[in-house]
This record gives structure tokens, sequence and C-alpha cells, in this order.
């Protein structure tokens, strides 16, 4: 059974912790993501702070449910996600949701789920969160 959702940021939901652009579907996505899932956390490189002003500015823009602005952060150190980090989960129980295979922990590669990149010149018919949100509902 799915329990945790850890999402990773830049190249993901957005475009990069810099010009911030909404990944197409992004709302809908995580509102698709907590349907299924009571636990929808966010595992990035982004350090807490800005991805708190980050996410608020998503919700304020409309691009992000209310939820968004206070979801669960999980703070690491180690070069990869690993997701022993996420504390009362067990690893099986957890799926990574993350565009960048060099951040998957060693032994985990069967929780990844893996996204195409959010890149430049960031097409507004991208549609990769609803393959995503499919994938993660067969899980």
């Amino acid at each position: 059974m799915l329990e945790v959702i850890a999402l990773d940021l830049e190249g993901t939901l957005i475009s990069n912790a810099f010009s911030q652009i909404a990944r197409p579907g992004l709302y809908a996505f995580l509102e698709g993501c907590k349907s299924i899932t009571e636990r929808v956390v966010i595992y990035t490189t982004v350090k807490e702070d800005l991805f708190s002003k980050i996410a608020q500015l998503l919700v304020s823009e409309g691009s992000a449910p209310a939820w968004f602005a206070t979801i669960e952060y999980i703070k690491w150190s180690c070069p990869t996600k690993d997701l022993n980090q996420i504390q009362g989960a067990s690893v099986a129980a957890c799926v990574l949701v993350d565009d960048c295979n060099l951040y998957v922990h060693e032994g985990q590669a069967g929780q990844w789920l893996e996204v195409k990149q959010f890149a430049s010149p960031y097409p507004e018919e991208d549609n990769e969160l609803q393959a995503i949100f499919n994938a993660l509902k067969q899980r």
C-alpha cells in the first residue's frame, strides 16, 4: 500500500527555484496525490526557507492548493534522497517522484517514479504530471 508520496520540486513540480514556473497540471496533480494517500511530502535540494516562499507563491497564484504551503518538508544532508529519512514510514510504502536519477538512494530504485524534466522552453502542453498521477494510481 502506498503510504507516502515524496515529491521533488525543481524539474518535477516547477521549472527551478529561480524562475519558479509551475508545471502545467500542478494543482490537479497535487490534489490527486492527496486523494490516493494521506501523506504527501516534499523532498528537494531547495532549502526549507526558500521552499516555503516558493510554496506560498504557488498557492497565492492558484497553481497549488492551500495545503501545499504547509506540506511536510523532509530535511536531508546525504548525497541521495534516502526514503529511510521519512519518519514513520517504511521504504516499501513510499514512492519518490523525481526527475533526477542521481538522487535515488542505492537499493531504492524500485521506489522511484521517474518524471521527465520540466525544462525550457516550458511547454504549456506538458502533460507529464497527469501521466505520473496515472502511474501512482497503479501502485
